[in-house]
Order: structure tokens, then sequence, then C-alpha cells
């Protein structure tokens, strides 16, 4: 028999509640301990207020958060299916007829629509807030490079000579730069001068450095407002250079990725990422299998906390595996879908033949 709208919906509910609560616990904690980590961080640092440090936080955290959603779905999944199993709603709903495919295919629609949610919504949204809080880091706090990161560097040609750039910190898809370092050479190869500057912004053929300060071979060292650099590269280059691929929100990757491969460089990255956010539905789904396979069991059974652990166990594999063949299609081995896609197939299709071995035998 198929399940009526009453039950779809209760499902649906308690699916959404459950898959809610564990993302949202965990985005507090995320973000209670970047806060704490920010005030420590910044303790020696004069005129700063507590919202204004809270705020920075906010920003920071959902492309923080963004990386634990399949958790939350896995998790969620797999406490939404005890409690149901715990309070014997299970046993009625199959002592009525109904299977573990029919009660399952609404928490399977739960999982696909807060995939396409995520992958539409949530990230373009996650993106720009990261965006936001690179450029109040670097204005508020006079500093744009955070624990872990590490420096960015590149090298120019130009009708002057060459050049190479150092820069904490990249905005505005690598067109902003922060913390900027300018070693100029000449065209033989011989060291020209230094240009150490708060901000590089790429205009039409050159660099504007603001608040510059230029040290020379057998000179004094002078400060400018603004200096400029000359520079062939182009907006694109400079992001294939700078900008990492998850700080794209989703709507803008396929245009970048005809620009990028336009201009003659490597989209690898980008369209990588791109099929990997089309294919979260796909990956949450694979949760849900995973966490039906091990939650089914009636608590009178026992051995559910064993059953538990194989989930958690089994969801952990999947997601490091995922990242493993990720780093397969960055390193072009493996073709972008493939490496998009194929965790996520292999995920549904061991949940499905789990549940085929319970249920079916």
């Amino acid at each position: 028999m198929l399940i009526g709208p009453t039950l779809g919906r209760y499902l649906a509910a308690r699916f959404v509640r459950a898959i809610t609560g564990v993302f949202v616990t965990v985005f507090a904690l995320i973000y209670t301990l970047d806060f704490v980590e920010l005030v420590r961080r910044t303790s020696d640092v004069a005129d700063l207020s507590t919202p204004l440090l809270a705020e920075l936080s906010l920003f920071r955290t959902p492309t923080v958060a963004e990386q634990i959603l399949p958790f939350a779905v896995l998790f969620g999944s797999m406490a939404a299916l005890l409690n149901l199993s715990r309070k014997l709603e299970l046993v009625v709903m199959r002592s009525a007829g109904v299977s573990v495919w029919q009660f399952l295919a609404t928490p399977l629609l739960v999982a696909v629509g807060i995939g396409l949610f995520a992958a539409t919504v949530y990230n373009p949204v996650s993106a720009r807030l990261k965006e936001r809080a690179i450029q109040v880091e670097t204005a508020k706090l006079g500093r744009s490079k955070t624990a872990g990161e590490k420096e960015l560097w590149i090298r120019q040609r130009s009708l002057d000579g060459q050049a190479i750039i150092r820069a904490e910190r990249s905005m505005e898809a690598g067109t902003r730069l922060s913390r900027v370092t300018v070693f100029e050479f000449n065209k033989d190869g011989s060291f020209l001068d230094r240009v150490e500057a708060r901000e590089a912004l790429l205009r039409d053929g050159f660099w504007e450095l603001q608040d510059a300060r230029l040290t020379g071979v057998g000179m004094e060292p002078q400060s400018f407002a603004s200096y400029n650099v000359a520079t062939a590269l182009t907006p694109d280059q400079v992001r294939n250079s700078f900008s990492s691929a998850d700080s794209v929100p989703f709507w803008e990757l396929p245009g970048l990725v005809e620009k990028t491969e336009a201009a003659g460089l490597d989209a690898t990255r980008y369209r990588l990422q791109f099929q990997s956010l089309l294919a979260r539905p796909l990956l949450f789904v694979a949760m849900v299998f995973i966490a039906a396979s091990v939650s089914l069991r009636f608590f009178r059974f026992g051995g559910v906390a064993k059953m538990v652990l194989g989930g958690v166990t089994a969801g952990f594999v999947l997601y490091v595996v995922t990242h493993l063949v990720e780093d397969l299609g960055a390193a072009g081995l493996l073709s972008a879908t493939v490496a998009a896609w194929s965790p996520a197939v292999v995920g549904c299709l061991l949940g499905t033949l789990a549940l085929l071995y319970q249920e079916d035998g």
C-alpha cells in the first residue's frame, strides 16, 4: 500500500526537524568556538567591539558549517528513525503493510530537497558571507591572514619587465589583494625595487597599490598614496591564480568555467566544484540509505548501539572517500563528473544493498 499524505507529511516533518536540529546544534558550536578563538586572537587590538567580532564570526561560520551538512543529514536521519522505532511507530506502519521502501520515500525526498537547497541557496549565501568576512577582517582588524592559511604568490610579465607579487589574502575573485609585496625586476632579470602596500586593485593593464612604500637599489625609501605596477594579467588569470573554488557561488561557476577555458587556463577545480554541488542531493540520499540500514532494528532485539556506531563509521568512510576521489579529480586523474558523482552513486548502491539484505533476506 502507498502511504497517505498525512503520514507523508508527518514523516517529512520528523526528518526535517531532526536534521535541522543536528545542523543548528553543530552550527552554534562552530560559531561559539570561532568567536572565542577570534576574541583570543584580537585581544591585543584596540577599539574592537564585541558586536563586531560576533558579526565577523557569524560571517565566517556558514562556510565551515557547510562541510558538515552530510553528517547532519546522516545523524538527523538516524535520530528520526531510531525515535520512530523506539516509540514503536515503525512497528505500527509495518503491521499496516507499509514496507521500508514506502516509508523511506518521504525521507529520501526530504534529502533531495535539502541537497537542492544547500547547493542553490545556502552555498551562494555562505560564499558571499565568506567574502564579506574577508573584507571586514581586512578593514577593521588590520589583518587578513587567518591561522592555517598560506600566502599567495604570482609571477607576471609586462612591458616593464617581470614582477613577483605576494599577498596575504585575495578578495573579489582575486582582483583585490591585501597586504601586498611586489618585487620588480628589469627585463634582463636584475632586481629593480620592492613595493609594500596595504592593498592592490587590478585595473586595466596595471595594479593600483594603495598606501605603498617603495624601496629601490641605491635610493631612499619613498611613500606613495597610490602606486601603479604594470601588468598583462586579466581578471580571469588572476582569479585562476588566487581564488579558491569553494569561494565561488554555485550560480557563477558555469560562467566562470567558460571564461577560464576561453582564456586558455585550467578550469578543472571549478568544474569539479560545480559537479560536486550538483551531486550533493544524491550524496544526502546515500546518507539516508546508510542511516536506514543501521537504524531499523527494533529496540527490544538489542544491539542498537553497535549498529549506530557502524552507521557513523560508514558515513565517515563515505565522506573521506568523497574527498579522496575529489582530490583525484582535481589532480586530473579522474574526470570531474566521475570524481563528483561516483562516491554518491556507490553509497546509494551499498545502502540499497544493505536494506535489501535486511528486509528481503
